[in-house]
């Protein structure tokens, strides 16, 4: 039995991930209290469901804080569960929420909503800190779903290592582990020729290629990341995020992460997002 967990800001596209795994064949729950998780889940086992998807949220009040509890009651009993945490800037939440016109579920006449927001962060902290995190500020609809089925089919044993493009201008991604940025290095922007395409494309990998301080670093990122690893397992730590950088997230930064998962995808699951090419 495979059981996804969606939990996140308000208005960080909850709705919009269930329903992609609704659609996918998940027998899907929206709003449950997570003191009921345990056993929906059993009840749904019983019945034959093979794969459910849950929605928990600041929704449920008080009994999101007995979340991580029921989280470890599902794998004592064998069930493979993986979490989902969908975030996104305060800023892009509130004009959410102003274009939407709909009432925060903290609010109440004595909070504005920055106050509504940054009290559902602090409820959820510890959510965060056991969950595959995914800023959606940024994102369209479309890149959110396909993000979503690509964490959903990933293999459920050991550490996940995502790699994360992202434009310096554009903001840091939320949630990273670890940030790394390669805006000294030779920009491919800069060549007319190289200018429209991306760090996928074979002409700008061979522009990069052929620099020895991007190959450098390039080496650089990847001893550390080789040596500090282990670190992170022993640590029971189910995700972790490296994000590399460049000005408009377009170039060097794509390249870097393509480079860098290629190295470790035979070893370890590996997923590849580049936020600035998903809009």
């Amino acid at each position: 039995m495979q059981l996804v967990l969606i939990t996140g800001m308000s208005g960080s596209g909850k709705s919009v991930a269930l329903n992609v795994l609704e659609d996918s064949g998940y027998y899907c729950v929206d709003n449950l209290p997570a003191t009921l998780l345990t056993e929906l889940a059993d009840l749904l086992r019983n019945d034959g469901n093979e794969r459910i998807a849950v929605s928990i949220d600041a929704r449920g009040g008080k009994s999101f804080t007995q979340l991580l509890e029921s989280l470890h009651a599902l794998r004592q009993r064998q069930i493979s569960v993986k979490a989902l945490f969908l975030d996104a800037k305060t800023e892009t939440l509130i004009k959410r929420f102003s274009e939407t016109r709909r009432r925060h579920p903290l609010a109440d006449e004595h909070h504005t909503l920055p106050e509504c927001i940054l009290a559902e962060r602090q409820l959820l902290e510890d959510a965060s800190s056991v969950a595959h995190h995914v800023d959606t500020s940024d994102l369209s609809s479309n890149a959110l779903r396909a993000w979503v089925k690509d964490f959903v089919y990933l293999p459920t044993s050991g550490l996940t290592l995502l790699f994360e493009s992202f434009g310096f201008k554009h903001g840091l991604p939320l949630g990273a582990d670890y940030v790394f940025d390669v805006r000294c290095l030779p920009n491919p922007y800069y060549d007319p020729a190289l200018r429209a395409l991306t760090g996928k494309d074979q002409p700008v990998i061979d522009f990069l290629k052929a620099d020895s301080q991007t190959q450098a670093m390039l080496m650089d990122i990847r001893t550390y990341i080789d040596r500090w690893f282990p670190c992170f397992v022993r640590d029971n730590r189910s995700y972790l995020t490296v994000a590399i950088g460049c000005t408009g997230g377009h170039h060097r930064s794509v390249y870097f992460s393509e480079m860098l998962a290629q190295h470790f995808r035979s070893r370890m699951p590996v997923l590849v997002r580049h936020r600035e090419l998903a809009q």
